[in-house]
Formats: C-alpha cells, structure tokens, sequence
C-alpha cells in the first residue's frame, strides 16, 4: 500500500527489533503510528519501542494465554474497519510466538493481512554462524522433556540441511549434552543475545561448547542453536555424474536430482549444474 494512504481494517504483522531497537524499518515505524490499536504479546516490552520512537497508540495483550478470547475480538474490530498492528516481544510475529489464531480467522472472516518484515533471530544466527546457508532446518523450541528432545534429533539426523532452534538458557547445556549423543561432533554454533551489547558467538562441536558454557555459574539469554548438516553427504566421493544418475533412477527429475545432490554435499546447485556440463563438453 503506498505511504499516505488510508488504512482501514487491515491486520498487519509488524517486525520488531530482536535487541538492538535500532533494527526497525522506516514502514514499521509509520504503520505503528498510523495503526488505530497494537495488540503486544507484553505491553510493556512494547511500550520501550514504542516510547523510543514517540508512538502514542493503543495497545492490547496479545499472547498464549488470552489468544483463544482476544483473536474473536480483534477480528471484530478488524470486520468494524479498525486497523491493528500484530507485534511480539522480538523479532516477526507468529514465528515461535502467538499469532496464528489470529491470523487464520482474519483469513476466514476476509480481513486483508499484511506482513511487515523485521529482524529474524533465525536468520541473524544463521548468516553470521559460518554454517551452510543453501538450506536450513527451523524446528522452534526443541522439546523440554529429555526424551521427546532426543527422539526430535533423531528424526532429524539424517537432514541435509543445517539445523537451527531457540533455546532456553536453563536447558542449553542439557540440549547440548543430547546433541552429542545423537547427532554426534557435526559443527555446531551457539548465539546469544544477538544484535545486544552482550551478543556472543560460540562455535566448536556440541561437548566443546557444552563444557564452556558448564563452567559459567549461569547462562542467560536469548539463544539460538544451531547445528551444521551431517557430514556422511560432504563426504561422498562419488563422480557427479554417478550421484546424480543414481538420483534418477529413483525417479527423480534431472533437476531434482542435481538439487539433491547439491544439497547433500554442500554446494550451489549451479555450480554442480556448471560442473555437470563440463563433464558433457
């Protein structure tokens, strides 16, 4: 929607910063001024944002344990012509915070749903961690029960993907200790309190980092784990031609197959397109 124009019973999933108050974008700012209510997931974590840039607008709890009661009266707002903005604490709405209720009864009742994109914890962690990037893997807070936390890295240990999750500082250390177990000494990067005058980078196996952080008296922080693609696949020595034949004959496309095989071995599907076509020359 062009700058200027009225706005009238849109819902809007703002981006907020994930520390740093300075990472918000120019239509971020506008829109939360010009918005008629902002529904928070905590009033007051907003009201910090909201008072650096002079915002004097409404606002609502919006969060896990009201969600059920406060998306119908949203939605009634929204149907009535008012304008709301969706924040959370940090970071894009909906993206391990509440917002789905909402935003799938806005869909329903069609009320027009914008996303205003912002900073991603995810993808600061990913681009400064020196994993692969090509492909990545988000599965949101692992389980908190020791079990159901091992048998998720299981399903996982056969990704080809990087591996990337939030974790609470109290169990970081114990979620470490079951990555060693299953996933083994695959290079794995810890990132805390990312874009804050305390942000910090740990890289190194799961047991290196575990034993750093074990002999801190406390961990606290937002975290983000992140945990590099098996290397079983970086490691075939397999001709190209050979691997992705033998993609094929699974019944793979040509091109599904050059993509798995880049994928499986870490590298840009043009490059092995490109290699592939040498080979032909």
């Amino acid at each position: 929607m062009p700058e200027g124009d009225a706005l009238s019973g849109t819902l809007y999933l703002v981006g907020t910063p994930i520390g740093n108050l300075e990472d918000i974008t120019f239509r971020a700012v506008r829109l939360l001024k010009e918005a008629d209510l902002i529904a928070c997931e905590d009033t007051r974590q907003t009201r910090k944002l909201l008072d650096r840039y002079g915002i004097a607008k409404p606002t609502v709890s919006y969060h896990e344990h009201n969600e059920a009661e406060r998306s119908p009266e949203l939605i009634a707002k929204l149907l009535n012509g008012t304008t709301v903005a969706l924040v959370s604490d940090a970071g894009m709405p909906l993206i391990s915070d509440p917002g789905y209720r909402l935003v799938r009864a806005a869909i329903d009742n069609g009320v027009r749903v914008e996303a205003v994109p912002g900073a991603s914890a995810v993808l600061t962690a990913l681009a400064a961690s020196g994993l692969a990037t090509d492909s990545f893997h988000f599965g949101g807070f692992l389980p908190a029960k020791s079990g159901q936390r091992l048998r998720a890295l299981e399903a996982l240990q056969d990704s080809p993907a990087t591996l990337i999750f939030y974790e609470a500082p109290h169990r970081i250390v114990e979620t470490l200790a079951a990555v060693e177990q299953v996933l083994g000494d695959r290079p794995v990067v810890v990132a805390r309190e990312l874009t804050k005058i305390h942000e910090e980078f740990l890289r190194g196996t799961a047991a290196e980092i575990r034993a750093t952080l074990a002999a801190r008296e406390s961990v606290r922080g937002e975290i983000t784990l992140l945990i590099g693609r098996r290397t079983g696949a970086l490691d075939d020595d397999t001709p190209l031609a050979e691997a992705v034949d033998a993609c094929v004959a699974q019944g793979m496309s040509r091109m599904e197959a050059i993509k798995t095989v880049a994928h499986r071995r870490g590298l840009p599907k043009r490059e092995v397109y490109g290699d592939l076509e040498k080979l032909k020359r």
